[in-house]
C-alpha cells in the first residue's frame, strides 16, 4: 500500500477512515488525519458516483469498457473538462440548468 501512496499525486492533506493500516503509512509531504465520519469524503464520493453515472465504461456492472488506456484517458479528460465548464457556468448563472453535453464542442 505504501508503493501506491508513493506514486499517487501529492497532497497537503490526506483523510481516511479508521482502518488501522492507514495509520502505519508515510504521507509525504502532507498531513494524514483519520476521520470517523464522512465530513471530508462525501464530496469525493459524490464526484465518483457522477463520473460512473455519466461514463458507462467506468460503471462496475457495465460491459462497455475501454480496453485501450489512451481511449480511457481521453474520455475521462473530456469528462473533467466538461464537468469543470459546467461548474463554472453554474456559478455564473445559477438559474439556468445545464447538461454536460452542452459543453462538448461539435465535431465538424
Amino acid at each position: 500500500m505504501q508503493n501506491l501512496l508513493d506514486t499517487a499525486p501529492q497532497a497537503a492533506h490526506y483523510f481516511s477512515d479508521a482502518f488501522p493500516a492507514y495509520g502505519s503509512l508515510i504521507y509525504y509531504p502532507g498531513h494524514h488525519q483519520t476521520m470517523w465520519d464522512k465530513s471530508q469524503t462525501y464530496s469525493v464520493e459524490a464526484d465518483n458516483a457522477e463520473l460512473c453515472h455519466d461514463l458507462a465504461r467506468l460503471a462496475c456492472q457495465s460491459r462497455c469498457f475501454s480496453r485501450c488506456i489512451h481511449a480511457l484517458r481521453a474520455v475521462v479528460s473530456l469528462f473533467v473538462f466538461c464537468w469543470n465548464q459546467r461548474q463554472l457556468h453554474k456559478q455564473r448563472f445559477p438559474a439556468y440548468p445545464t447538461c454536460l453535453i452542452d459543453f462538448v464542442a461539435p465535431a465538424f
